[in-house]
Order: structure tokens, then sequence, then C-alpha cells
């Protein structure tokens, strides 16, 4: 059921910006990587804890698209183009998604002393979706210190 204003017209859901930081422990380089290396970004980049994304195109240039698929509980896709690719600072890419319209997603990457901080900044999301989103995106930083982990782990075991 759609609201109504006061003049009996619908009331307009304002559009608005998602923003969330991150610490890793991985340089700046690693992560960056990982965001257009498609064997990796399965595992984290829309994925879930227990179910990595089934089907993964990437396309890694400016207007270079990509393409998630996951079949968990019905077939989500989530698409777009880069914007920008500025190894290893800055990645900015439009994002179309079976849930919401098209927004654009700006990953801003910055080295530290021991590792790097992401700070990605997601606009035009639908004001009441902003806290599902942010949430989303909190857990998707997990998943990529998670995943980032892990090949840590694994390259220490083969040493």
């Amino acid at each position: 059921m759609r609201r109504r204003d006061a003049g009996g017209g619908p009331v307009l859901r304002r559009a608005t910006g998602v923003r969330v930081r991150r610490r890793f422990k991985a340089s700046a380089q690693r992560v960056f990587g990982a965001w257009l290396d498609p064997h990796v970004a399965r595992r984290w980049l829309f994925a879930t804890a227990s179910q990595p994304i089934a089907q993964v195109e990437i396309d890694p240039r400016v207007d270079g698209a990509f393409r998630f698929v996951d079949r968990h509980a019905g077939a989500t896709e989530y698409r777009g183009r880069y914007t920008a690719l500025e190894r290893p600072q800055r990645l900015a890419f439009s994002l179309a998604h079976d849930h919401d319209g098209a927004s654009h997603v700006t990953v801003d990457i910055e080295e530290r002393p021991r590792g790097c901080e992401v700070v990605l900044t997601h606009e035009a999301v639908p004001g009441h979706r902003a806290a599902a989103v942010r949430d989303r995106w909190t857990g998707i930083m997990h998943g990529l210190a998670l995943v980032l982990d892990d090949q840590d782990s694994h390259h220490r075991s083969e040493r």
C-alpha cells in the first residue's frame, strides 16, 4: 500500500548514501586485487559465509562490466560497470540489483602502517533500505577480511 501525503499524492522516499569503514591487515594492493579477481571475489563479494557466489564475470577495466549470480534461495543477480580503477587506492562502479534500482559504489583504500583502511560509499540507496544495505556491506567487508586472513594462513602453511 502506498502512503499519501496530505495533498493526496504519493510520499516519495528519498535516496541516501551509506558509508562503511573497515581496517584490514592486508596491504592496499591485496585488498584492491580481491575486488577484481573472480576466484577470490566469488568467496566474499555479495556472498554469504556459507554460500559463495555461483557465477562471476569480471571485466576489470574502466567501463568493463561485472556480473555476480547467487543461486542460493533463488537466483539473485548483481551487475554493473566500473567507473574508476585507480590501483590500489580507489575503485568505483555502478550497481544494479534485483531488489534496488541503479546506484553507485566507491571504494577508497588507504595504506596504513600495518595494512589498510577501506571506506566504502554506496550512493543512491533508497532511504527505507539504508540500514539493511549498511548491514549487508558490513557483512561483506567482514567476509573479505576472512578470505584475506584465510589466504594468509594458507600461504604460511605452505612455507
